[in-house]
């Protein structure tokens, strides 16, 4: 794959199973683990843990939403700036692109990681261009991704910011037995209204925009990043280390 590829947890995974399972990833091979900040589940605290336990891992946060945590508020102590990577949203914000264009303000005065926006629609995709490092998407078929990652690199030339990164959040599965908690997550998302404005609009199904195989996961080989966002049954350690290592050969079966 030309793509980098990556591991995503929930941001409820435990310290001690992020621990142990960071230098695994490492070790296979991944560019990135990324952490989502969720109620009850701190990025950065994960994040944190995993710097510790690897060496050059890139580390990133997918996303913090800036409603509920804004962005001067973030503590970044204890995190490598040179392996981290800030990715913010504007979660259920009354006025989402003022609030992300004065986070990202915020937080290029404040660090030197890394920023990137995670963008549902054209406009916050073009304030990331012209204010990011990159771009976060969700939630799209490997076509959806390429069209949004195309118009966002022409937004980014035209911004005179041509090296910046398309990253795409995939919800993955690597074993049969993990089917009915991607089919909760799908329904989940396709209530979203948002999201369900976009499966609509965009004319997808949630269920299409995720990977159950190597050869699903080579079929999104159309942005710079892909992040294998983990559902296992239980997301016990075990359960993570079957998911990266199988992972792991379809990404070596895909270059």
């Amino acid at each position: 794959m030309h793509a980098a590829v990556s591991i995503g947890l929930t941001g409820t995974t435990g310290v001690d199973v992020i621990r142990a399972l960071a230098p695994r990833i490492e070790r296979l091979g991944f560019s990135t683990l990324w952490i989502n900040d969720v109620p009850g589940g701190d990025s950065l605290d994960g994040l944190r843990v995993a710097a510790a336990a690897s060496e050059e891992l890139g580390l990133a946060t997918g996303v913090i939403p800036l409603d509920r945590r804004p962005a001067g508020t973030l503590e970044l102590h204890g995190l490598p700036t040179d392996r981290l990577t800030i990715g913010i949203g504007s979660g259920a914000a009354t006025h989402p692109l003022a609030l992300v264009r004065d986070g990202v303000a915020t937080l290029r005065a404040a660090t030197d990681a890394a920023i990137v926006v995670g963008a549902l629609g054209p406009k916050m995709r073009q304030l990331a261009a012209e204010r990011a490092d990159g771009v976060l998407l969700n939630w799209l078929t490997p076509q959806a991704a390429a069209d949004a990652g195309a118009e966002f690199h022409s937004a980014a030339s035209a911004a005179v910011a041509p090296a910046l990164r398309t990253v795409l959040y995939v919800r993955t599965i690597a074993e049969p037995e993990a089917r009915p908690v991607l089919e909760r997550e799908v329904a989940r998302y396709e209530k979203v209204p948002t999201y369900a404005a976009n499966f609509e609009r965009l004319g997808i199904r949630a269920m299409d925009a995720t990977v159950t195989d190597a050869a699903g996961l080579a079929a999104f080989d159309v942005v710079d990043e892909v992040v294998l966002r983990a559902i296992t049954p239980t997301n016990t350690l075990g359960e993570l280390e079957r998911f990266v290592e199988e992972t792991a050969r379809w990404r070596s079966g895909a270059a």
